[in-house]
């Protein structure tokens, strides 16, 4: 019969083995990511595919990680139901938000809501997605203090957590396109006919090339979501305010040409609108009136006359 020592030191040596072969199991896994990332990028030329498959790969090892560590500390488990729900306890306890994120990981993987090169914004955030990972994903960010849909130049790491709490924006999904609005304020005396022409001119020059991809893209995204646009052409919109006549041109757009699209369409119109006379861009302005018939002498004026009557 074995003493208690003797028992002691044997579970003692058994765990010690056990570290080892796991500490073996992660270093063999890791020189076989080490190894098929160097094929992946020796043979996978396209980009976006050796992204895939490196990605692949890691998700791979990860699994076989986990599969194999758990047979080998669960070989001496008596009870695996009280092994399991001493873990999730210990996992609902203290992993509570990297439980989220990997919840989180499940869902990006199974519905899709996104996939690396999307432009999406979620919460305060927008940007491209650069990365995708079990916890986290990264986009490299846009807008901020750039007034415009550009990027800032700083990469965003993002818990997936964040996709289960807070609605997701992706302008690269569904319809890739985006409607866009310019407004142009007129006063009420210019010629707000010939101005709305010309903007509906200018306008569909640009965005009516736009209308046959999008009407393709649309009826794609119809076998998924109940999207409804009878009119994808531009279109002139007009509305009277304090200051004037504001003209709101609406008009199909790229996401990640927002910026150039409008530059375009101003660019556009103020050639245009500078060789009419009778269209005058309305901005805040205070008018005064003067009635001679209402006018009242002022103390100075009064001083003044006597003064010359003196002299």
């Amino acid at each position: 019969m074995f003493n208690e020592e003797a028992i002691r030191n044997l579970l003692e040596l058994d765990v010690q083995i056990k570290l080892l072969e796991s500490f073996l199991i992660l270093i063999s896994l890791w020189i076989f990511r080490l190894l098929a990332g160097r094929l992946i990028n020796q043979y996978v030329d396209e980009p976006r595919r050796r992204y895939h498959w490196r990605k692949g790969v890691t998700y791979l090892v990860g699994v076989l990680a986990v599969f194999l560590i758990s047979l080998l500390w669960m070989r001496h488990v008596e009870s695996l139901a009280t092994f399991l729900g001493l873990l999730s306890a210990g996992i609902a306890i203290s992993l509570r938000d990297l439980l989220t994120n990997l919840f989180g990981w499940i869902f990006i993987v199974w519905r899709q809501p996104f996939e690396v090169g999307d432009r999406i914004q979620i919460g305060n955030y927008a940007g491209d997605v650069v990365d995708i990972r079990i916890f986290e994903f990264t986009v490299l960010e846009i807008g901020n203090w750039v007034q415009a849909d550009q990027s800032t130049g700083r990469v965003l790491h993002i818990p997936n957590g964040l996709l289960l709490k807070d609605p997701l924006a992706n302008s690269s999904k569904g319809f890739e396109y985006i409607w866009d609005e310019i407004k142009i304020h007129i006063t009420f005396e210019s010629n707000w006919r010939k101005a709305k022409r010309i903007l509906h001119d200018i306008a569909y020059k640009y965005a009516a090339p736009l209308s046959t991809n999008a009407a393709e893209s649309v009826r794609q995204a119809t076998s998924r979501y109940l999207i409804v646009y009878r009119n994808l052409t531009p279109i002139v919109y007009l509305k009277g305010e304090q200051n004037g006549i504001v003209l709101s041109v609406r008009y199909l757009c790229l996401p990640r040409r927002r910026r150039s699209s409008r530059q375009s369409l101003w660019e556009q119109i103020l050639t245009e609108f500078a060789k009419h006379p009778d269209i005058e861009y309305a901005y805040p302005t205070q008018r005064f009136y003067h009635r001679p018939d209402d006018k009242q002498p002022s103390e100075f004026e009064d001083i003044f006359e006597l003064y010359n009557e003196d002299k």
